[in-house]
């Protein structure tokens, strides 16, 4: 299966506040402990935007041109309805915290919308932000022979990359294990080529790197060091090359995925972040339904995502991996309440719907309601910085932290977001 493109082409004094103003049920000290703790993080990106309405935040009693085609149905927490299309994630609804209150600044293309949901940074001209995985595994300093930060799939946009980090903080880019014989590219010394070999290529390396920075101060050669050391690591690794045979799951267990894409990159990811890696992102396309929106939904997008997505959230708590994990599941923006001329929605950045789990997120509730159309926020408005502050604070990063470009630069971790403390109760 194949996806398709988008339509646009390719202080610490803050963070006590809050816990004195209260997280619900959880109190400051369990929080701050809980967070001593390393996590997971496993960031599904639906690209192109899937539609509010016609997922997590339906509105049964709107006109038909406004409603679209799908129906609610109950999930396993009572008041809770989601679409008719997505019954296996229904049953995981308990352990589902659902923003529908998100609210984006109206950037309206794919490419600048991608860019500030992936990484929480509003887009600005010359400077390229980096990516919740990569400022994870930078934060953090994970090390060993796994890399900390893997991508599944292909990603259509920019924005989830170690950008202004360098290099070594993009993600491993692990391909589609879904591929009939998936093998992971460059495990594996080229045919021909020993180890003994390898090792004296990685010395001439070495010095043509140590030669470049001799002649020219601003090289950026510097960047790719530890890259290059982690490749090495991971070629000589047998527990690298295990984690990423996924042909060693059971038939059964890759069919409860669904042997799609999504599916089995969710799959992967499990098996990643069990095995230790910190950071796991899955890009799955098509989701920009400008025609033909609710044929697409039904037919090609939804059934795949539901059954991989379901059996995610199922699979990590029966492993009892869903506390040191979170799972993040957000598209650049939703979709046009009004259905246009081709049976489609168009881009809309107002109002959407964003779903978290694991990872000390309280599941089976929904924050945030949009008016009768889903068109705008009329409850507990949730901007993209506060969405970034949320999962960064889940994940046991100050979100006061600040990082510096090659030049200086200081760029915070969030930029101005607070952290939404109901999601924490």
């Amino acid at each position: 299966m194949s996806y398709a493109f988008n339509c646009d082409g390719v202080a610490r004094r803050d963070f006590l506040r809050l816990g004195l103003l209260g997280l619900g049920g959880m109190s400051l000290d369990r929080l701050i402990a809980a967070q001593k703790q390393d996590k997971a993080l496993i960031f599904l990106w639906l690209a192109g935007g899937p539609g509010q309405m016609d997922t997590y935040d339906m509105k049964p009693d709107a006109p038909l041109e406004i409603r679209g085609e799908f129906q609610p149905i109950a999930t396993n927490v009572p008041g809770i309805q989601i679409c008719e299309l997505l019954p296996s994630t229904a049953r995981q609804a308990d352990k589902m915290c659902i923003l529908r209150s998100v609210t984006s600044v109206d950037l309206g293309s794919h490419e600048r919308s991608s860019r500030y949901l992936q990484t929480g940074c509003l887009p600005v001209p010359n400077m390229d932000f980096a990516s919740y995985g990569a400022v994870y595994a930078k934060q953090k300093k994970f090390a060993g022979a796994l890399p900390p930060f893997v991508g599944v799939l292909k990603p259509a946009e920019r924005g989830y990359g170690g950008g202004f980090l360098g290099p070594q903080f993009d993600p491993f880019m692990a391909g589609d294990p879904s591929e009939k014989n998936y093998r992971v590219r460059d495990l594996l010394p080229p045919e021909g080529v020993t180890l003994e070999r390898l090792d004296r290529r990685r010395e001439i390396l070495k010095e043509f790197n140590d030669a470049w920075r001799a002649v020219d101060s601003e090289a950026k050669v510097s960047g790719f060091d530890p890259a290059f050391e982690q490749a090495y690591r991971m070629v000589y690794s047998p527990q690298v090359r295990e984690a990423f045979d996924i042909a060693q799951e059971p038939d059964a267990m890759r069919d409860a995925y669904g042997r799609t894409p999504v599916g089995q990159g969710l799959l992967l990811a499990r098996r990643l972040v069990e095995r230790g890696v910190k950071a796991v992102s899955i890009w799955m396309g098509g989701w920009d339904t400008h025609s033909n929106n609710f044929k697409s939904l039904k037919e090609k997008l939804m059934p795949p995502l539901d059954q991989g997505y379901g059996a995610l959230l199922g699979d990590l708590h029966q492993r009892g991996l869903l506390d040191s994990t979170l799972v993040v599941q957000a598209g650049e923006f939703g979709r046009t309440p009004k259905v246009n001329n081709n049976a489609g929605r168009d881009h809309w950045p107002k109002a959407f719907s964003v779903a978290l789990a694991g990872g000390g997120i309280r599941g089976g509730q929904v924050i945030g309601a949009t008016d009768r159309h889903a068109a705008e926020v009329t409850d507990h408005p949730i901007t993209v910085e506060d969405l970034s502050a949320t999962i960064f604070t889940a994940l046991g990063v100050d979100i006061h932290a600040v990082n510096h470009t090659p030049e200086g630069r200081p760029i915070a971790v969030v930029n101005g977001g607070k952290p939404v403390a109901k999601a924490f109760a």
